[in-house]
């Protein structure tokens, strides 16, 4: 199984934690980086072979990381010079990746089963699965549901919660469904899901109801770490693997 991990952003908006660092070596609870974590969880769930997509401070992802033998994977590199977008960097490898694979963004701590959702994906054999997150947002105000002549008031609701879905940015990725585009070309996950939805393409959704903490905000990260002590066994049943345990 094939993973492409999403690491080049600069992480502006978690400054000034990413001034010198890039987000995905940050570290959570002072023993691992959130990579380092993905990483972990990919070799446990069976995955073998990692592409880092790199950008910004790629030097010190490639020297942290190296080709992957302390992570028990075999890890190699795609490096963008400008930025592509959320999947224009997986053009530019897409040839020598298997048919299926998962993509996911650097920064996300999760104790989503990869494979088993790899899994689905492929049996669902859709285009594009997304691993979606049910989340809300209630209004502080009492909501006043108005006829069309803009004078009558027809219902009111007294701060009504409003719910959706959220893409956890974590994707099962059909290779057929890139190939319509080409490499180097700029994509963003919001270009291919309109390209998919105008064609027809329906993407999948998989909802899950677990740990999700996406860390792109000061706020986020702190919570990371308030969290580690207890999230830890969550993220890695296994321990925190030798490697990191170095000083």
């Amino acid at each position: 199984m094939h993973a492409v991990i999403l690491a080049g952003g600069k992480g502006t908006r978690l400054r000034p934690y990413t001034t010198h660092i890039p987000k995905p070596l940050v570290p959570i609870g002072d023993q691992l980086s959130i990579l380092e974590i993905v990483l972990y969880q990919l070799k446990s769930f069976g995955f073998t072979r990692v592409t880092l997509a790199v950008g910004h401070l790629s030097h010190l992802i490639r020297a942290f990381v190296g080709n992957g033998r302390d992570y028990g994977l075999d890890i190699d590199y795609t490096e963008e010079t400008s930025p592509l977008g959320t999947i224009g960097p997986v053009l530019n490898v897409l040839p020598w990746l298997p048919d299926q694979f998962l993509i996911m963004n650097g920064d996300v701590l999760t104790d989503l089963n990869y494979a088993e959702f790899l899994g689905g994906h492929i049996t669902s054999q859709a285009p594009l699965t997304v691993s979606t997150y049910h989340r809300e947002i209630r209004s502080e105000f009492g909501v006043l549901d108005v006829d069309a002549s803009g004078e009558k008031i027809v219902a009111f609701r007294e701060k009504p919660a409003v719910p959706f879905q959220v893409s956890m940015g974590v994707y099962g990725m059909t290779k057929a469904t890139l190939k319509r585009y080409q490499p180097g070309q700029v994509l963003g996950f919001d270009t291919l899901m309109l390209d998919l939805l105008a064609a027809g393409e329906h993407p999948r959704s998989d909802l899950f109801g677990g740990y999700w903490l996406d860390i792109g905000r000061p706020e986020d990260y702190d919570t990371a770490n308030e969290q580690w002590s207890e999230m830890q066994r969550v993220l890695l049943p296994g321990g925190v693997p030798q490697r990191s345990q170095r000083t």
